[in-house]
């Protein structure tokens, strides 16, 4: 399975749950007209601390969902939850409702916002295993509450968010910028936008897509939802991610051009996804897709929820190209191991001198041991370049172009297998306690 950009991220489009009165979060200190936090940009999705009774927990900021929910608590975790009641969750997949706790009257706090009597859904099975997803721990995804009551302007480049006062924010001129309103529905944000999909020819056609700020790959289109929404030709299948109620299958592509106003992006790739996949995200009966991260990121991005729209402006990245993994490994954070690493130096006197005895200069090795990042092998697409190579699940990758796995971040690993059509990756990894190497090309699909 492709590491993905969006992965798992894990769209809940319907939750079985009573929905009850919020009133989101403000500012803590009421005189405040902006409150910036800064965030971590993992897998082109937007990660920030977030505090719940107390405990400081990461979410991910998902504008693709309506409630604050969370998957990932170990004990050390215990936030203290209040009021719980049990529910049942439903996902994008094709599987069952699942187990969970609806918890009321938290106090949530992030940065300079306060968020008082907050609904929190605890999901009590981790599903998605996002940590070893996102190569560090990810508690959690909050959405609709932290922006329904600002203008919420966020620069990915910088890695700021800026949450502005709706009474005294005044948008300046920007010529450079493209507006488009908003529609809800169930509290998730959907805009209407053109694509170009067939290379014959320059026709559009207008599809409806939810901002999905919590998927890291570029588009979503649901097959069918319009006639002409169809995979192309030239495509792979693959497990696109996984959601609440199992594993979200479709066909990887790309289509020749999305604009967004009078913004044209060339060639984005694309997940072209069934309707056994989507049955519950068809529920918005006009829904076509989703525009995830690896789009957002191409700009500078105001969400005015009060005012229902949306501003873009193109920044440094909007030209660069889409990528995918080439490999086709699936590749996650596998914990913490204990590495022995060893450090010489030169030998000083008790003056800080270089012990000097007959021209010779004497060094001193000594080993240390450290933890360090491990990675695994969880999926092999088959008849991929790692699947030909001879490459299986369950592999333990010790290192990579002959450089020390746990030297790189899951991060690194993901764009290594993205750079370049035809790159040599070399894997030395062990299985079932053999070590063992491998070597193939990274190869182009699409």
């Amino acid at each position: 399975m492709n590491i993905k950009k969006h992965l798992f991220l894990i769209l809940f489009f319907c939750i079985i749950a009573n929905i009850h009165s919020q009133n989101g979060f403000r500012f803590q200190d009421k005189s405040k007209i902006k409150q910036r936090l800064s965030f971590k940009l993992i897998n082109n999705l937007i990660v920030i601390p977030v505090e719940i009774n107390g405990r400081k927990l990461s979410f991910i900021l998902d504008t693709g969902v309506s409630k604050t929910i969370i998957f990932n608590l170990s004990e050390n975790d215990s936030i203290g939850l209040l009021n719980p009641e049990k529910i049942f969750l439903r996902g994008l997949g094709d599987g069952e409702p699942v187990d969970a706790i609806l918890s009321k009257n938290n106090k949530m706090k992030i940065n300079g916002l306060v968020g008082y009597n907050e609904s929190v859904y605890v999901i009590l099975k981790d599903f998605f295993d996002l940590s070893s997803r996102m190569g560090t721990t990810i508690h959690g995804i909050i959405g609709y509450n932290l922006f329904k009551n600002f203008i919420v302007k966020i620069n990915y480049k910088r890695k700021k968010i800026d949450f502005y006062n709706l009474a005294k924010y005044t948008y300046k001129k920007c010529r450079k910028c493209e507006v488009l309103p908003i529609q809800f529905y169930r509290k998730k944000p959907f805009v209407t936008i053109n694509v170009q999909l067939d290379t014959i020819g320059n026709k559009l056609t207008k599809v409806k897509m939810l901002v999905d700020s919590g998927g890291s790959d570029a588009i979503w289109l649901f097959e069918d939802s319009k006639e002409e929404i169809q995979t192309p030709i030239r495509y792979f299948n693959d497990i696109l991610g996984e959601g609440l109620s199992g594993p979200i299958y479709g066909n990887r592509s790309r289509i020749p051009k999305l604009k967004l106003g009078n913004f044209e992006i060339e060639h984005p790739t694309v997940s072209f996804l069934d309707t056994t996949s989507t049955v519950n995200a068809r529920k918005f009966k006009d829904r076509n897709g989703s525009i995830g991260g690896n789009v957002l990121k191409r700009f500078i991005v105001w969400l005015d929820y009060s005012n229902r729209q949306i501003m873009l402006k193109k920044n440094g990245s909007f030209k660069k190209g889409f990528n995918y993994n080439m490999s086709g490994l699936d590749i996650i954070y596998n914990g913490k191991k204990l590495v022995k690493e060893e450090v010489t130096k030169i030998s000083r006197d008790s003056y800080n001198n270089q012990v000097d005895s007959n021209n010779t200069i004497s060094f001193v090795t000594n080993f240390s041991y450290k933890f360090k990042p491990s990675y695994i092998i969880k999926a092999v697409v088959k008849n991929s370049a790692g699947d030909r190579a001879g490459l299986k699940a369950g592999d333990v990758i010790i290192s990579i172009n002959r450089k020390p796995a746990h030297s790189y971040s899951l991060n690194d690993i993901i764009h290594k297998l993205q750079e370049k059509e035809n790159n040599r990756i070399r894997f030395s990894i062990l299985r079932e306690g053999i070590s063992k190497t491998f070597q193939f090309r990274l190869e182009k699909k699409i």
